[in-house]
């Protein structure tokens, strides 16, 4: 008995022709099209070359014409690739002597750069149909290869028995459509040329649609997504700092459909801003290099499509509700992010700046902090989520600073029986006791905003926590607390971080450490070699 094995189902080819390809002159090439992706071999004189890029690398491709040359004189046989030019289709300005398709496969490729770092290096493979004597046969060639690719790209199930079908159809029509939000004013101001120079292009070679809007001012994003038809978008691009990022989250969750738009309109950030820690972080977490094009991986990840679930933490004070997607901090680290937006201009360098003049007039704060560690189950069970949505709520902290304001009662908590949030501007948030209405709108003004999103797991501010809560008090140089890897693009704040593990890392410096100790420390964040100083209980964290 003979048994067969069959070809993997991957491996499968699903179309194979030999071209004539423009960049590889005076070579015969085999491409072969399967659903790992572009196989090209390249035979010339008992030489073989095989070179396979894969399908993730690739975002998109397009069927162009060639454009009509200038002639000098009255011969003039098809243009070369070293003069060749393309246009659109139904572009008025075509060279109807080549009856030629051109078919553009745009591939970002993951090669190595120097030493042991990689980067994504840009590629384009141009196939050039002419096996008839019509353009139109040639094309329609073409857009066969363009439909499977584009619907391989989308993780859609490509079978042989669909080619058929493909090259009846018609030409592949994007369905998706990204809402774009540019801050002009982040980090150093370059929001704009970034969004031209960098994203743009990758958006035209992917063929993808967009809407573009440039925030105006502060809380311009928290405001549009909170009031804008968002369903008329397939994702949102927000390019600029973490300080978008923040207005596009918080806004989202002042949406009564707030769980239906985090289930189906993922959020993607291109870094324009000083710190672009979230940026830095997703990069470090899909093992995507960063360097030298910070903007480059977010942007492939956005015409791709790629998504994935990300921690979100809801902080609660005694004024307002807010939800954060990167660290909630008080003391050191906080003063030197708040106090050198005056150095906004310098871009990720005011960090450092200021970090010198803080480390010069050291503060400490009195205060009390509680903290749950992350072995210890809530008492409160989790609140279930709608199926596929991407929050997940971590552990909290509460922390108490001893600044003479006592705690208002608010009715946004846990233990509340009422469970509408109202704000009394765009970010900061009325409590019952500031409140003299009631109903639905205590506030009695029906534009102020209300707070949606997941309830708290945890007793409200006014209750007492359970015993399994450790408690901390004294003097502090900081407590920050941390969901992602970074704090910045050079901040590596917790290397083990996860973007959905649903722990917190806690960082805590008490009051009494040395300007030297501290400066280590400071040293150590860029490469997360400060992690290692917890022995010496500078820094203490729970996982």
């Amino acid at each position: 008995m003979e048994i067969k094995s069959e070809e993997p189902t991957q491996n499968r080819i699903l179309l194979e022709e030999t071209f004539y390809v423009l960049t590889k002159k005076n070579c015969v090439f085999r491409v072969r099209l399967s659903k790992t992706g572009l196989c090209l071999v390249k035979e010339s004189e008992n030489n073989v070359k095989e070179q396979i890029i894969p399908i993730q690398d690739i975002i998109g491709c397009r069927c162009l014409r060639s454009k009509k040359q200038s002639k000098n004189c009255a011969c003039q046989s098809i243009p070369r690739s070293t003069n060749l030019k393309v246009v659109e289709e139904n572009s008025g300005d075509l060279d109807d002597t080549d009856v030629s398709a051109y078919l553009y496969i745009y591939a970002y490729i993951l090669v190595n750069n120097k030493g042991t770092s990689k980067k994504r290096e840009r590629t384009i493979i141009t196939l050039r149909f002419r096996s008839f004597d019509k353009y139109e046969d040639n094309n329609k060639e073409a857009q066969r290869w363009r439909t499977i690719i584009k619907r391989l790209i989308k993780g859609d199930n490509v079978s042989t028995s669909h080619i058929a079908e493909f090259s009846m159809s018609n030409k592949f029509k994007e369905s998706r459509r990204l809402l774009v939000l540019c801050n002009p004013k982040s980090g150093p101001g370059k929001g704009r040329v970034i969004f031209q120079q960098k994203v743009v292009p990758i958006l035209q070679e992917a063929e993808i649609p967009y809407d573009l809007h440039i925030t105006k001012h502060a809380n311009f994003a928290r405001e549009f997504i909170r009031t804008c038809n968002i369903y008329q978008w397939s994702g949102i691009v927000l390019v600029g700092g973490d300080g978008i990022v923040f207005e596009a989250i918080n806004g989202l969750f002042e949406r009564w459909d707030w769980s239906d738009v985090a289930k189906n309109i993922p959020i993607g950030v291109v870094p324009g801003g000083s710190g672009n820690g979230l940026a830095r972080s997703i990069a470090y977490h899909c093992s995507e290099p960063y360097d030298p094009s910070p903007t480059l991986p977010s942007a492939l990840a956005a015409v791709r499509h790629h998504c994935a679930p990300m921690d979100l933490v809801r902080v609660e004070t005694t004024s307002q509700i807010m939800f954060s997607f990167l660290s909630v901090g008080w003391g050191f680290l906080s003063d030197i992010d708040i106090e050198s937006e005056r150095l906004r201009m310098l871009g990720g360098q005011r960090f450092t700046v200021w970090s010198v003049a803080r480390l010069i007039g050291l503060r400490s704060y009195s205060g009390r902090l509680w903290y749950l560690p992350a072995n210890v189950p809530l008492v409160q069970a989790k609140p279930e989520l709608n199926p596929g949505s991407s929050l997940d709520l971590p552990t909290e902290v509460h922390l108490e600073t001893q600044t003479g304001r006592q705690r208002l009662d608010s009715w946004y908590s846990a233990a509340s029986r009422r469970s509408a949030y109202f704000s009394a501007t765009g970010s900061s948030y009325q409590s019952t006791t500031d409140s003299g209405g009631g109903g639905d709108n205590p506030g009695g003004d029906p534009d102020k905003p209300r707070m949606y999103g997941p309830g708290s797991q945890l007793p409200c501010l006014t209750q007492p926590l359970p015993a399994t809560w450790k408690c901390m008090e004294g003097r502090f140089v900081m407590v920050h607390a941390s969901y992602q890897t970074h704090l910045g693009e050079d901040c590596l704040f917790a290397p083990d971080a996860k973007l959905n593990d649903g722990t917190i890392w806690l960082l805590i410096v008490h009051g009494g450490t040395t300007r030297t100790q501290l400066l280590h420390f400071l040293l150590g964040l860029s490469t997360g070699a400060h992690a290692a100083m917890v022995t010496q209980v500078l820094i203490q964290k729970f996982v």
